[in-house]
């Protein structure tokens, strides 16, 4: 005879892996379609799903276009990974792609750069910690020139090597915001991943040309990664465009027939 709590716990935890699957195969697709894949990152393989919070504003979704006063204040960041470990140290970084289309060849202004931080939490909801991290570059909020268009601002999670060696130049503190080149950096540090990222984008007066059209992203087609390794089809509804300087829908995963079993299984336990 089965306890019925038991097999309620084990659902719930089995619905929230399921989410968290389809947030990172959402966000890579958000990636693709905004142009950060191939343009900034050559791939983008998250293992897990990362939550921007700013305050006022509130959990961010992918593109979300955002005023530079709603992005000025350090965001927080959390992470839920469908691993059982992400790691245990790693750099945190934020950095100005630019409208789509943009030449990522001169490099990127580095808004923030921090080295050695940390998670704490259980893996369905970490926090990225900075209380025992070397800040190289502090938050600094977007301030993308007027007329310029929409650009995308880019916060990505790598994991960091325990032979980890920051370059000259970057290996101290209180760095200001300045352009460098992202890829080297990575390269040089051997830095992994990245595991998590989030981008939104901020514009200032009106773009004198059209960016690059990009995609939506249907949620609704992802496929739904299950426990014996075979895809389906999300059951949820939803669509978030990657097109910058236009309102993004939330991503919104419905899990109506794992709802419905949870609740039968929880009456019958209390009856």
């Amino acid at each position: 005879m089965f306890h019925p709590l038991l097999v309620a716990f084990s659902l719930v935890s089995f619905v929230l892996a399921q989410d968290t699957a389809l947030q990172i195969e959402a966000i890579e697709a958000h990636f693709t379609n905004a142009g950060i894949v191939p343009d900034l990152l050559a791939t983008f393989a998250p293992t897990a799903a990362m939550s921007v919070s700013f305050d006022g504003v509130g959990v961010i979704q992918p593109g979300q276009p955002l005023s530079q006063s709603q992005v000025s204040p350090t965001p927080s960041v959390t992470v839920a990974s469908t691993n059982s470990s992400l790691g245990s140290n790693f750099t945190l970084a934020m950095v100005d792609a630019g409208p789509v289309g943009s030449d990522q060849s001169k490099g990127q202004t580095r808004h923030w750069l921090v080295n050695g931080v940390s998670l704490s939490g259980s893996n369905g909801n970490e926090t990225v910690s900075n209380a025992s991290a070397t800040a190289i570059t502090e938050y600094a909020g977007p301030a993308p020139p007027s007329g310029s268009g929409a650009h995308r601002y880019v916060i990505l999670l790598y994991t960091q090597p325990s032979s980890f060696t920051p370059p000259d130049g970057l290996s101290s503190p209180n760095v200001g915001v300045s352009v460098f080149s992202l890829s080297d950096y990575v390269k040089s540090t051997g830095l992994e991943g990245p595991v998590a990222g989030m981008y939104f984008t901020v514009e200032v007066g009106t773009a004198s040309s059209s960016p690059s059209a990009t995609s939506a992203v249907e949620t609704s087609t992802l496929p739904v990664p299950s426990s014996n390794g075979k895809g389906g089809t999300a059951t949820g509804t939803g669509s978030a465009s990657s097109q910058p300087g236009t309102s993004n829908g939330a991503f919104v995963v419905k899990s109506n027939g794992a709802a419905l079993l949870l609740g039968a299984v929880l009456a019958v336990g209390f009856a």
